[in-house]
């Protein structure tokens, strides 16, 4: 039996959008299938096994959260995340994880830090917080799929050059609400700033990264009318 082990990074600092529903969503779509689960975290200070797991996850803290976290990942985690990506392990980032995914977040004089998995730098400018929901069209492999949320953030994202984004803006504002991008799309390295959570809205987006973690391809479960009809509700909800 095919046991999915997922790693949440800062799972007590790192959750200010219930993103432990994503967790949840990923135990009980492993569960439903007879698969085996199993999750660990490492937290500050602590040391990462870029072995332990094939699945990392972050997800979004506040400001002060944030710039501890960012100098403790390059620290201690960094060199563990590269090798965990150069073995194709999904490592999934969420708004405040995603800004630190590139080079740099810039927050005024303060320059947080980032892993550099991607090529991206996030910059805290003048104007308002990009607030609202937000659909995007997106394809990891099955086909264009729609990913819908809700974004809250005070930093604009650009891609390097060449960077692929996780998707197209259909409504909402995306990584900086002028260039029609939304997250980034390395490989098995996925950062976004939908959430709300992020897969309990987009149930195809969580069984298509356990199939991408476990290199399996799943069966369809006998009723996901459920999380069909909530899908639905967060597409409404963003016009789409």
């Amino acid at each position: 039996m095919a046991t999915l082990r997922v790693c949440s990074l800062y799972p007590d600092l790192m959750n200010i959008y219930a993103d432990r529903g994503n967790i949840a969503v990923l135990r009980a779509r492993c569960e439903w299938r007879g698969l085996g689960f199993e999750h660990l975290a490492s937290g500050l200070g602590e040391p990462l096994d870029p072995e332990a797991a094939d699945f990392f996850y972050m997800g979004g803290g506040q400001d002060r959260d944030q710039v501890a976290v960012a100098e403790d990942m390059v620290e201690t985690k960094r060199e563990a995340l590269h090798a965990a990506q150069d073995r194709d392990a999904v490592i999934l980032a969420v708004c405040g994880g995603y800004q630190l995914l590139g080079s740099s977040y810039q927050l005024g004089d303060l320059a947080l830090p980032g892993v550099g998995l991607v090529d991206l730098r996030t910059v805290r400018e003048p104007g308002p917080r990009l607030i609202g929901n937000c659909a995007i069209s997106s394809d990891l492999g099955s086909g264009p799929r729609i990913i819908a949320g809700f974004e809250n953030h005070g930093g604009r994202t650009y891609l390097g050059e060449g960077e692929p984004p996780l998707g197209r803006v259909l409504n909402g504002f995306g990584n900086n609400g002028r260039d029609g991008f939304e997250g980034v799309h390395r490989g098995n390295t996925i950062g976004t700033y939908l959430h709300g959570p992020l897969l309990p809205k987009n149930i195809w987006l969580a069984d298509r990264l356990i199939e991408l973690a476990l290199g399996i391809e799943l069966e369809p479960l006998a009723d996901d009318s459920l999380e069909e009809a909530a899908h639905m509700s967060a597409r409404r909800a963003a016009g789409v």
